[in-house]
């Protein structure tokens, strides 16, 4: 039973979509002005794996996720360029594409813009008129808040105590300072579209309650974003939805936490942020996943050098042991149709029902990790055979969870492959060196001379490199 903290209501429910078997869910996507960073890439791989993870338990999915392609932002950045808008913003949306695919991301049902979206957005604001909360002032419109009786809640904000204590940039055109823009009036070396209302583009908000009731509806099931969008954005969209169609318009809000740089909080001010794509020179994507999703979504999470450290220790171990089975099953990846889920499934399936709980998933992976191996130790020493029935069902669960979360996805010789081929472009391993120390320990095994073949063993061990002896050769591998 899949339990998910609603940001509305301040507490965990039961979810239950309007359609049986089927979730409609929207994910406000980047403002596309610049190149993603980290913190982006938190909040779409957090959604990422909540799909995965509805589309795995049986649900069919309609995920929308939106491209803002005009904005304040779009538009002041493409002057100081010398570009126009659709030269800056098709730059950033390509961008964007070749992060999150390089995060193994799964592209959303629908991928709307807003500009493809203009009659939809005039269509919801003619509405609003009719229904007494829009107004023009000064050449805009403009929704009137105060005439909006549930404006604040899901924030918890009450719009008296913030009239109170505002400190919001004053225009005299607004009846009042938290009123917000539905379109903007024409300016010069601005897009523009025709509109009942003059020339003009729209505000933010609106953009997304259009693009949302055209994909899915009203309501529809889940509405995501950052923490940094429960207000004003996601509560203006409340407004505006509710406000046109007199009824409820999501019934679910889940919000993810930020991403702290060495504690610091991410800003421009500090100079911390720090791109995706320069993070993915250093870091395997999936290790960049397994950080992300470390902690529970609605926490924050600290990128540091030790947390990127353990992340990569701990995928190595995961395809350290998927690399193991393999070998004893054999090579061939499991046929999941043919394996029943198991214990590692079922305990990661309920650590997911309860609020999506990635960190506690991932624990329950590392202990299989842990047992497992210590079983083929043991086993192994013994001279005893593996019980190969439970070998293909614990790697058939480990692939079954991966898949939701996105690491473990490539075979082991690959992922081994990859790394070693890293550290000897970075020239952090000597691969002569180690070639050679190699081929002496193999010399010295063959000659039975066992205490310089584990002298050497341990002299590759603390250069980072890991031996595999096989019937028919050694293999060297790079670990932490």
């Amino acid at each position: 039973m899949l339990k998910i903290y609603n940001t509305l209501t301040r507490k965990k429910e039961i979810f239950e979509p309007i359609e049986p078997g089927k979730v409609k869910i929207y994910v406000c996507g980047p403002t596309v002005y610049d190149a993603s960073h980290i913190g982006h890439a938190r909040s779409v791989v957090v959604f990422d794996v909540i799909v995965r993870y509805l589309k795995a338990t049986g649900y069919d999915i309609t995920y929308v996720r939106n491209f803002t392609d005009i904005d304040d932002k779009i538009i002041n950045r493409a002057n100081e360029l010398g570009i126009s808008t659709n030269e800056l913003s098709e730059k950033y949306i390509h961008e964007f594409y070749e992060d999150m695919d390089a995060l193994r991301v799964e592209r959303p049902t629908e991928e709307p813009r807003a500009t493809e979206h203009i009659p939809e957005i005039i269509s919801l604001i003619q509405r609003l008129f009719e229904q007494g909360l829009a107004y023009e002032a000064g050449g805009d419109v403009f929704y009137a808040v105060e005439r909006f009786k549930g404006y604040g809640k899901l924030s918890g904000r009450r719009l008296e105590d913030m009239q109170a204590g505002a400190r919001v940039e004053v225009d005299e055109n607004k009846r009042n300072p938290f009123d917000f823009a539905l379109w903007k009036g024409a300016k010069p070396g601005e897009p523009v579209w025709n509109s009942p209302w003059g020339k003009g583009r729209p505000g933010w908000h609106i953009e997304c309650s259009a693009m949302s009731k055209h994909f899915l509806g009203q309501p529809f099931d889940i509405h995501g974003g950052g923490k940094d969008l429960v207000f004003p954005h996601h509560e203006n969209e409340i407004a505006q939805s509710e406000g046109a169609f007199g009824r409820t318009f999501v019934n679910f809000w889940i919000h993810n936490g930020f991403v702290r740089i060495d504690q610091e909080k991410m800003s421009k001010s500090l100079g911390n942020f720090l791109m995706i794509k320069d993070i993915l020179k250093q870091y395997h994507p999936e290790m960049v996943r397994l950080f992300l999703l470390s902690n529970h979504y609605r926490s924050p999470v600290d990128f540091t050098k030790k947390a990127m450290t353990e992340a990569e220790t701990g995928l190595e171990k995961i395809y350290a042991l998927l690399g193991r089975m393999a070998q004893s099953i054999g090579i061939d990846a499991p046929d999941l149709d043919e394996e029943e889920p198991g214990d590692l499934w079922v305990r990661c399936c309920e650590a997911m029902d309860d609020d999506f709980n990635t960190a506690r998933a991932i624990g329950f992976v590392f202990d299989t990790v842990r047992r497992l191996n210590r079983v083929m130790d043991d086993t192994g020493e013994k001279g005893e055979a593996l019980d190969q029935a439970m070998l293909r069902s614990v790697r058939a669960d480990l692939v079954r969870v991966g898949e939701v979360l996105g690491i473990g996805t490539e075979s082991p010789s690959h992922f081994f492959e990859q790394k070693k081929a890293k550290a000897l472009e970075d020239e952090t391993i000597d691969e002569t060196l180690v070639e050679g120390l190699v081929a002496e320990r193999i010399e010295a095994r063959q000659q039975k001379d066992w205490a310089r073949a584990d002298q050497i063993r341990d002299q590759l061990a603390a250069m980072n490199v890991v031996l595999e002896d096989r019937p028919d050769r050694t293999i060297w591998k790079i670990q932490t």
